[in-house]
């Protein structure tokens, strides 16, 4: 915090104590109320800026916002006022230090302290969602932390309110800060969903347990070419120590794929912790799960459907090991009758089958992309996230792995594992366990989407072209 000679000395009712920082959209001071002695963080919009509407505006819509997200992992803000014709938002003192801060004073972060912050962080940004608030800058920098351990997000100047009507950023611009923002909020930040914001809180875990920032060194072409080929570090091979399940998490959530990343917060809690969460007084709890044995069911080689039973660590390694056949065709369930679900609904398990994904590009795209003569947003549809209100067409089922479901008869076995007898498969349609029939995400699949089977085959006309009129000209 600066203590040198300040231009402002008092704004309103509050007398200026202190600089704390400077940004794009204004300058935040420390301050005191000179009747009721109340400690404060002020920010205040500069003057040359007080005269840009839309700047006005956004400085509103974050004081707007800010004001309803009531939360305890969230900067509260108290007041909007003016001194003259200078705006200024009245905010809550956080005594402490920025991540971006912490980071830059002791390097990489002790794993279990790190995903405590982020954690704490996503729950305060699981309410701002709720409430159809994207921030769109989340990074280390606006995470603030106080003298008791208390993540709080801050700085919601770029934020998105989607029950808005106010058009404040124009399509095909893009906010935020390059290292932590997803590659699709680039290209058009007035599309930017719920998954942006989680790209932004995985980069953020990376910087605190790497000590390293993410996509360093890069102008912003470079970065988001990196970007939409996860073409980045692993934090274990920055980290030999970090658990896998920390870095699979950090992967998954900075997928350049967005349906490859978590669906919302929630989820990408769970990957962190590997354990289903609920919210509950605004805060993520763990459930417990309804039994301690686990079942899986899939289908033989031969087609005989099979139930077996065990511990989930016995399960998860029976898994690895192969033992129940292609992992995107197995299902779990906690009752030898079902449900099943596939094994991506399952916090515990869900690293075994959701893999980061990239979004590869031809070479000749990428070549035209370092010229400036390429249109991510228009060529490639998969990088532009959809226009809201507009659904994805469902991926095809794939065919069922067997009509009919087993006779079990369970029992332990050594290992804690245990496998039903196979029998003649004469249980009735109506006993099978729905989820046996379930189609895989086709955003689980590996394969080359329209876009690029149609660049590729536009080129093989092309060169074509060329060879014959140049068998022509040899005429």
């Amino acid at each position: 915090m600066s203590t040198a000679k300040l231009e402002l000395k008092e704004i309103g009712p509050y007398e200026i104590l202190a600089l704390i920082a400077e940004g794009g959209m204004g300058t935040v001071y420390r301050a005191r109320h000179r009747e009721n002695g109340e400690l404060v963080a002020l920010k205040v919009l500069p003057a040359a800026m007080a005269s840009n509407p839309v700047l006005l505006q956004r400085f509103d819509q974050e004081f707007r916002a800010a004001s309803r997200l009531v939360h305890p992992n969230i900067v509260r803000a108290i007041e909007l006022g003016r001194h003259g014709k200078v705006p200024y938002i009245v905010m809550e003192l956080v005594d402490g230090e920025s991540l971006g801060q912490r980071v830059e004073r002791l390097g990489r972060l002790p794993e279990a302290e790190a995903v405590d912050y982020i954690v704490q962080v996503a729950q305060g940004l699981y309410r701002a969602h709720q409430l159809g608030i994207i921030h769109r800058d989340v990074k280390p920098d606006n995470i603030l932390v106080d003298g008791q351990g208390r993540a709080k997000l801050a700085d919601l100047g770029l934020v998105k309110d989607l029950d808005a009507d106010l058009n404040l950023t124009r399509t095909g611009r893009g906010l935020g800060t390059p290292h932590f923002m997803a590659p699709e909020q680039f290209r058009n930040a007035k599309n930017a969903d719920v998954r942006c914001d989680i790209y932004s809180l995985g980069a953020t875990l990376y910087m605190l347990v790497t000590g390293q920032l993410p996509f360093r060194s890069c102008s912003p072409l470079d970065a988001w070419i990196r970007k939409i080929n996860n073409d980045l570090p692993a934090p274990r091979q920055l980290r030999s120590d970090l658990s896998s399940r920390v870095d699979w998490a950090i992967r998954r959530a900075m997928s350049a794929d967005p349906d490859r990343r978590p669906a919302d917060v929630r989820e990408f809690v769970e990957d962190l912790l590997g354990q289903q969460v609920e919210e509950v007084d605004d805060q993520f709890r763990v459930v417990a799960r309804p039994a301690e044995d686990w079942y899986v069911f899939y289908a033989t080689l031969e087609g005989h459907l099979v139930t077996r039973k065990g511990s989930l660590a016995a399960i998860r390694r029976a898994l690895v090991e192969g033992k129940c056949g292609p992992l995107e065709k197995v299902q779990v369930g906690f009752c030898a009758e079902g449900p099943f679900q596939p094994l991506r609904e399952f916090a515990e398990l869900r690293d075994l089958v959701m893999q980061p994904g990239a979004l590869s590009l031809p070479r000749a795209s990428q070549q035209a992309l370092k010229q400036n003569t390429y249109t991510p947003a228009a060529t490639d549809k998969r990088f532009a996230a959809p226009e809201p209100g507009v659904a994805e067409p469902a991926p095809p089922a794939r065919k069922e792995i067997a009509e009919q479901a087993p006779r079990t008869e369970t029992g332990h076995a050594s290992g804690g594992f245990s496998e039903a007898k196979q029998g003649a498969p004469i249980v009735p349609q109506s006993a099978q366990p729905a989820a046996a029939r379930t189609s895989i995400s086709a955003s689980q699949s590996p394969g080359h989407s329209p876009a690029d089977l149609a660049t590729w085959l536009l080129l093989l006309v092309f060169a074509l072209v060329g060879f014959v009129v140049g068998l022509l000209l040899l005429r």
